[in-house]
């Protein structure tokens, strides 16, 4: 059985797609990962931001205090 022109046109055209699929796929987990490290990136920040939030509500919480022991 021979392979004619049209045969292997369509046979080109499916291994192209194939491949495109491949590399689309390739793609989105490199990505995701990427994607992925941002997000534990920003998680850190928010942490670090919380923490220092926490520590000035606790200075604010003395200077507060002290006040209120200047006024009495």
């Amino acid at each position: 059985m021979a392979v004619s022109g049209v045969d292997t046109v369509i046979l080109a055209i499916i291994i192209g797609t194939l491949a495109a699929i491949v590399y689309s796929l390739r793609i989105m987990v490199l990505m995701e990962r990427r994607i992925a490290k941002i997000d534990i990136n920003l998680e850190r920040i928010v942490m670090r931001v919380a923490a220092e939030e926490k520590k000035i509500e606790a200075e604010e919480i003395k200077i507060e205090k002290m006040l209120k022991k200047r006024k009495k």
